[in-house]
């Protein structure tokens, strides 16, 4: 066996990193552990043939946690550097919407009639939202686990912040937060502003890459969720691998070790409790403490089914991770045009979601394991706002298409990825005419590619649905929702483990806080 650490880290993606650097930030020998050549899971950069660099999955930053950065003990823009992006609503007829710091316009600079209306839900949403970020940022709380000791005394802590929160809103928007926190985005969004692209936009922020549709309940429990820390969202200068580099380069300093192409085979336990790492060529790694940053399922087989009970393993295996969401990676000879939008305009964030309606008749066929016609997309061309993004020139268009199933009828086929390349085009070109021309190569990545790429379940970006029985103390599943994964010293750091998926980091950071708590890291 080789040299033991405190730690290993499975994983390295984000969550994998900011566990890591939680981990050696408190003095402890850790190890990360990437079977890939390269770090950054979905967040990792990619290239086309020509070495023009692609976001090949995720491309923009949600909700990253400030106490995330706070820990990392680092300036923010010496890690890496972002842009915050408009929500550019756009709309087939013509009348596109932009919409910067919760006001919208019409792209054209005339103002837009629901202006008033859209600012107040979207600021009620980020009030509410507020309130749930608080619980994002340490295990759900747990009162039947006693309150004698300090752990017991700072999840009553966590409570009672949330309680004056909640009253700090005041009554009224109290009811209110109880009368839509378990609705649907379809009922709320439209009791507010009329349908078209400005809440189709809002719809498909509700539902990204969730097996939902906004008529779905629950949905506006995401939508709360998307707006935690102001729902803005931000581009990474050199793409979301300098990120991840910039947390990788971190957890080093703090003194993490990180070895690419390593794959863990699986994790060794004696006695019921983790003693290190087996990996695929056969050796050992000896720690005492593992955390898992891969879907609940894949850390459940690592350690071996034997080691947790039967009905852990039952609700494990019923565990709902039903990917709905496709990439699709494009470089352009050129800049196409969007008629009515300036080039400044198409720098943001293009959201393609012409209404509620639309977004819900797009789920439809994903129900029966067929793709939709017309995909709900969420796009950037980050070469306009980041020159490194298309050294070689051009541009590269990078686009979020929702709704793909994970198994079609019959498989994927070649056939099948033609086909959903061919949609995702068409439905391009209806903004853009004559986009698809100016196509000089394309890769399409489905649900299935996904998972085989990252391991995430189901090819699901969350790893799990962030449906309501599967949030808060029952993430993954009731019994295993504190990190706490089977035998002693085994944890889940991921995006299945709480508050879920987005590149938050709260899972990674929150895991590493607890293995610290119980001293089996030390």
């Amino acid at each position: 066996m080789s040299r033991a650490f405190d730690a290993i880290v499975i994983g390295g993606g984000h969550n994998g990193l900011v566990a890591a650097a939680g981990l050696a930030r408190a003095g402890r020998a850790v190890c990360v552990l990437e079977r890939r050549d390269e770090i950054g899971g979905m967040a990792a950069e990619g290239a086309f043939s020509d070495g023009t660099p692609k976001p090949r999955m995720a491309h923009l930053l949600y909700n990253l946690s400030p106490a995330v950065l706070a820990d990392l003990d680092h300036d923010r823009k010496a890690l890496f550097e972002t842009r915050a992006l408009p929500t550019v609503c756009l709309d087939p007829e013509g009348g596109h919407v932009v919409v910067a710091e919760g006001r919208p316009h019409f792209a054209d600079g005339a103002p837009h009639p629901e202006a008033g209306p859209y600012h107040a839900l979207v600021s009620r949403l980020a009030r509410f939202g507020a309130i749930l970020a608080r619980l994002a940022e340490a295990p759900p709380p747990q009162l039947a686990q006693g309150m004698t000791d300090l752990q017991g005394l700072r999840r009553l802590g966590t409570l009672g912040a949330l309680g004056w929160d909640f009253r700090r809103i005041g009554r009224d928007e109290a009811r209110e937060f109880l009368r839509i926190v378990l609705s649907n985005a379809h009922d709320v969004i439209l009791d507010e502003i009329a349908d078209g692209p400005l809440a189709g936009a809002l719809a498909a922020d509700a539902v990204r890459g969730a097996w939902a549709g906004p008529r779905s309940p629950g949905t506006v429990f995401s939508l709360m969720y998307r707006y935690a820390r102001g729902g803005g969202a931000a581009l990474p200068m050199g793409g979301m691998g300098a990120f991840c580099a910039g947390l990788a380069a971190r957890a080093r300093v703090l003194g993490a070790e990180i070895r690419t192409g390593a794959e863990a085979a699986a994790v060794l336990v004696e006695g019921d409790r983790v003693r290190g790492v087996r990996l695929a060529d056969g050796s050992e790694i000896a720690a005492g403490c593992v955390l898992v940053a891969a879907g609940p399922m894949t850390a459940m087989r690592l350690a071996g089914p034997a080691q947790f009970d039967i009905e852990a393993v039952r609700r494990l295996r019923a565990l709902r991770a039903k990917g709905t969401v496709a990439k699709v990676n494009l470089r352009l000879r050129d800049l196409p045009e969007m008629p009515g939008l300036t080039a400044g305009q198409m720098a943001g964030r293009l959201v393609l979601a012409p209404s509620v309606a639309r977004v819900e008749r797009a789920f439809d066929p994903v129900k029966y394991g067929e793709m939709s016609e017309d995909p709900v997309i969420e796009a950037v061309i980050p070469s306009l706002t980041d020159p490194s993004a298309a050294p070689k020139g051009g541009h590269v268009l990078s686009a979020i298409v929702q709704y793909v199933p994970h198994a079609p009828r019959g498989g994927w086929t070649q056939a099948g990825r033609d086909r959903l390349l061919a949609t995702t085009l068409a439905a391009l070109d209806r903004v853009a005419p004559g986009l698809s021309d100016r196509v000089a190569e394309a890769e399409v990545l489905t649900t299935a590619d996904i998972e085989a790429l990252t391991g995430a379940p189901g090819g699901h970006w969350h790893h799990a649905e962030m449906s309501l029985d599967q949030l808060l103390a029952v993430r993954p599943v009731n019994g295993l929702a504190r990190y706490r994964f089977g035998p002693a010293g085994y944890y889940l750091c991921g995006a299945g483990a709480h508050p879920g998926g987005d590149v938050m980091g709260s899972a990674g950071r929150n895991a590493a806080a607890v293995a610290l708590a119980d001293g089996v890291a030390a």
